[in-house]
C-alpha cells in the first residue's frame, strides 16, 4: 500500500463500498484458473484479499497468464523480467492490461494499474480476470486450460444476409417503431380553446 493515512467521511464510505464488492469465492476460482493456465509451478497464495493482491502485484503472473493464451512464439509480452523495482512492476501490469484489451477484453472491464498496485479496487481486478477467462473460453482456440464451468461464454454475433429483393421489400414497409396511425380518429375531441369535459 502507498503511504496513506486512514480515510474518513465520504472517502471511507466509498472505500468500504468498493471493498464489499470483493468476492472471496471468486478469488479461489481465479487462483485455480491462473495456476491451471500458467502451469503447475505456480505457488498458491493463502486465501484473502491482501494475499491475492501480493500474489499478483509484481505483474509477472499476469504477464505469464496472458502469454499462455497465445501460441508459442506469438506471445504479446516478449520479456518478463523479475524485478523488485516498483515502476518496472507497474509497467508489467500495464503491459498485461494492453495485451488483455488486444485479446478481446472490452475497455470498461479493465482495471487501472493502481487498483492492483495500491489495492484500491481488487474487485475490479477480479472483474478483469473474469472477463479475460470468458473471452478465452469463448474463443475456444485450444489455449484455454481449466474447468469450462469457471467462466461463462460470451454471446456471439449472428450476421444475417439478405437478398436484394428482400431489402427492396423492406423499404416499402413502415416499421411499427415509427408509430402507427391505425385506429386514430378525432371523435371525442373538443375544439381549440374549450376546456376538457371530465366527468
Amino acid at each position: 500500500m502507498a503511504n496513506r493515512g486512514p480515510s474518513y467521511g465520504l472517502s471511507r464510505e466509498v472505500q468500504e463500498k468498493i471493498e464489499q464488492k470483493y468476492d472471496p469465492e471468486l478469488e479461489a476460482r481465479l487462483v485455480d484458473w491462473i495456476i491451471a493456465q500458467c502451469g503447475g509451478n505456480v505457488e498458491r497464495p493463502q486465501p484473502g484479499k491482501q494475499n491475492f493482491q501480493n500474489w499478483l502485484m509484481d505483474g509477472t503472473l499476469l504477464c505469464r497468464l496472458i502469454n499462455s493464451l497465445y501460441p508459442r512464439g506469438k506471445e504479446p509480452i516478449k520479456k518478463i523480467p523479475e524485478t523488485q523495482m516498483a515502476f518496472r512492476q507497474m509497467e508489467k501490469i500495464s503491459q498485461f492490461l494492453k495485451a488483455a484489451e488486444a485479446y478481446g477484453v472490452i475497455s470498461t472491464d479493465i482495471f487501472q494499474t493502481v487498483d492492483l498496485w495500491e489495492g484500491k479496487d481488487m474487485a475490479a481486478v477480479q472483474r478483469t480476470l473474469m472477463a479475460l477467462g470468458s473471452v478465452a473460453l469463448t474463443k475456444d482456440d485450444g489455449y484455454y486450460r481449466g474447468d469450462r464451468d469457471w467462466f461463462h461464454r460470451k454471446a456471439q454475433g449472428h450476421r444475417r444476409e439478405f437478398s436484394e429483393e428482400q431489402l427492396r421489400q423492406g423499404q416499402s414497409l413502415i416499421g411499427l417503431q415509427m408509430g402507427s396511425n391505425r385506429g386514430a380518429s378525432q371523435s371525442g375531441m373538443t375544439g381549440y380553446g374549450m376546456p376538457r369535459q371530465i366527468m
